[in-house]
């Protein structure tokens, strides 16, 4: 596992999407993407890459309706794979079986594609780039957008094939659609305790712990004050932020009440929501 996803950094572990139709999705998530059901009952699944951490929840509630267009919301997920060998083997697995890829870029601190599920959830996988080659500006993380050398990353595999999802890979970050960038960063430094990374200026916001290139991003693409998914939509239902321990947690939770965010324990689990009506558990 990357050091940046160890306590006692702060940092997104588990998503939960819902869907439209549960078994579809799976073959989607175990065919393409490699995944092993953890769990499964007639509406919902839980996806593990190690055979023990939930990774991806999959729910297909009732009354379900396509994803609705220019939300807040998921704009990607991301797996962050082991090594550059992983992400060329996973790369030459999707051109073999003819799925879309909807983009592939070289950010200097990582070598990514993208592309979505069958019902349009966006997904990042990545490797990350050796951090002695990251470039820090002023404190800030250089973080360019070029395209990604496809071949040269497919090179990294050469007869190696594409099995399935790495025991060692993890959700690396989350980026996310919200309303209003001064009100996400409120909520996510002030409240959270993430540090700022770089910023796309009105544009996006890219936040991290312990030096790390972003765990959690956040944009206005879809409009600033866009409007939140309805609750059966297809989306986010929610996604889990791991903090280093009880006093982590107990002082996150005291900021964001002071901040005026709600913090509510429910089934077990400590749940917020950001500005933009993101929902977010806060586990240890």
């Amino acid at each position: 596992m990357s050091n940046f996803h160890k306590s006692p950094n702060t940092y997104p572990t588990h998503i939960a999407l819902k869907i439209t139709d549960l078994d579809k999705s799976l073959k989607f998530y175990q065919k393409i993407m490699g995944f092993n059901i953890l769990e499964k009952n007639k509406k919902s699944a839980i996806l593990t890459a190690d055979g023990i951490n939930p990774l991806i929840t999959l729910e297909e509630p009732e009354n379900i309706k396509r994803k609705e267009l220019r939300r807040t919301g998921l704009y990607h997920y991301a797996v962050l794979l082991p090594s550059r060998k992983d992400l060329g083997k996973f790369i030459k697995h999707i051109m073999n079986t003819g799925y879309p890829i909807i983009g592939a870029s070289h950010h200097g601190i990582s070598e990514a594609i993208y592309l979505q599920d069958i019902d349009d959830n966006g997904i990042e996988v990545y490797a990350d780039t050796p951090v002695s080659t990251w470039r820090w500006k002023n404190n800030t993380l250089e973080m360019p957008t070029k395209v990604l050398d496809i071949r040269s990353t497919v090179a990294e595999a050469v007869n190696e094939t594409w099995e399935r999802m790495p025991e060692e890979a993890i959700i690396g970050h989350i980026h996310l659609h919200v309303s209003d960038l001064d009100e996400a960063e409120k909520f996510y430094v002030n409240g959270l305790g993430f540090d700022i990374v770089t910023k796309i200026p009105n544009q996006a916001t890219f936040i991290s712990t312990g030096g790390y290139h972003h765990h959690i991003a956040f944009n206005i693409w879809n409009g600033k004050n866009a409007p939140p998914p309805s609750e059966n939509s297809v989306g986010m239902k929610y996604f889990t932020v791991k903090l280093a321990g009880h006093k982590s947690r107990h002082d996150a939770i005291d900021r964001l009440n002071r901040l005026g965010y709600e913090v509510r324990f429910e089934n077990g689990d400590f749940v917020t929501k950001d500005p933009s009506k993101n929902e977010i558990h806060l586990v240890i």
